[in-house]
């Protein structure tokens, strides 16, 4: 076994949720902190495949408004067969 399996899975006094100062201006320092540490993670696109993703979801969007559109003048022309009464002329 190595060391990390030998170690304890109980948190330390440190690890603890509220073990941590309760100080709230420390507490809004780590809070900034740790998230400009996120945004450094982001990967911004380039032109090239922003404007490729710009395509897809715009083509994505018109396939299921026409896909929706399709499925409404299908179930309107179903429903006006069904509801419809033969002799009334429409």
């Amino acid at each position: 076994m190595n060391s990390s399996q030998n170690a304890s899975s109980a948190p330390t006094k440190g690890d603890a949720p509220g073990s941590g100062s309760k100080n709230p201006f420390l507490a809004i320092g780590l809070f900034v902190r740790q998230v400009l540490a996120e945004l450094k993670k982001v990967v911004v696109p380039t032109r090239t495949e922003l404007v490729v993703y710009s395509i897809t979801v715009l083509l994505f969007v018109v396939v299921m408004i026409l896909l929706i559109f399709g499925f409404d003048a299908a179930f309107s022309w179903l429903s006006r067969i069904a509801f419809s009464d033969p002799g009334a002329g429409i």
